[in-house]
């Protein structure tokens, strides 16, 4: 059964690091939330412990760390960031999805295609119109407000031409403020309701989390499974790819479990255990600890 917490401080003793999302949990899409914050630096204790922020962002680390800095997030909160637009642009310049690729995604995305160096001979990747595409990068929707079924007519296109789907953004939604959007995750969804092939890269698939021990490792972490904990909002996401690496969980249930568990908005809100209880069984999913919020 799921311990409800209060706090991050309440469990983190036997922790010497995180994998800790972002979006939901850290920050909104707009700025951070404070007191996730001061719980990730006082989780760090100066870099006694280390923090991977964990994330299925479709940017590499270097853009998603500028986009912290400008948010306003300390560097005193993590230590290193993983995310699946890591894994996701690594497996593209492999060729996985074809060397002539339609992209869909807003243009803040585009940095997706920057020159990865530490992949050895890579695919010559060329952007080009759908009809002449081997393969679908997508990093998200065009436009994150509009139904993905917008783009029925164009993956049913695809679907007939046998291409891949190459999803840099495994979530389904997230919560940008008070606006709920799509992610790429939903698009792939369709995309394979219709028949098509979809390939998923972030959480909850295992690449992510190889390339978070790695940077675990070099920062100077341990990656002994028993003394890290995952912390995010996503069940199916964060939660599930907890469970598979074999890895405790701290399910924040404020973020998009919020009204599923009960969660209120106040500051001090916790989930209501019945409702928890009744959700992650729905989900066959059971994280280790939960808590309204990161703090």
């Amino acid at each position: 059964m799921t311990r409800i917490v209060d706090t991050l401080a309440e469990i983190a003793e036997p922790y010497d690091a995180l994998f800790c999302d972002l979006w939901g949990c850290v920050h909104d899409g707009i700025a951070p939330y404070p007191a996730a914050a001061a719980a990730l630096e006082a989780f760090r204790d100066g870099g006694r412990r280390k923090v991977i922020l964990l994330t299925n962002a479709p940017r590499q680390n270097s853009a998603i760390a500028a986009e912290l800095d400008r948010m306003g997030l300390s560097r005193e909160t993590w230590d290193d960031i993983a995310s699946s637009g890591d894994t996701a642009r690594a497996a593209m310049y492999r060729g996985a999805a074809g060397a002539k690729l339609w992209f869909v995604g807003e243009p803040r995305d585009e940095v997706f295609f920057e020159p990865m160096p530490e992949i050895e001979d890579p695919v010559a990747i060329e952007r080009v119109a759908l009809e002449d595409a081997e393969g679908i990068l997508c990093t998200g929707p065009f436009d994150p407000l509009a139904d993905p079924a917008t783009l029925r007519p164009q993956l049913l296109y695809a679907k007939q031409k046998g291409l891949r789907l190459l999803c840099a953004n495994p979530d389904i939604v997230v919560d940008r403020g008070t606006s709920r959007e799509w992610c790429a995750g939903a698009i792939a969804q369709l995309y394979e309701e219709m028949g098509g092939e979809s390939l998923y890269f972030g959480k909850p698939q295992p690449a992510i989390y190889d390339l978070a021990r790695m940077r675990l490792a070099a920062a100077g972490g341990t990656t002994d499974p028993a003394r890290i904990l995952v912390v995010g909002d996503g069940i199916r996401t964060d939660i599930k790819g907890a469970l598979g690496e074999d890895l405790d969980s701290l399910f924040i249930t404020g973020g998009l479990a919020a009204e599923a568990t009960g969660t209120g908005p106040g500051p001090g809100a916790r989930p209501n255990p019945d409702r928890l209880e009744a959700f992650v069984s729905t989900e066959m999913i059971t994280p280790t600890y939960a808590a309204g919020f990161l703090r």
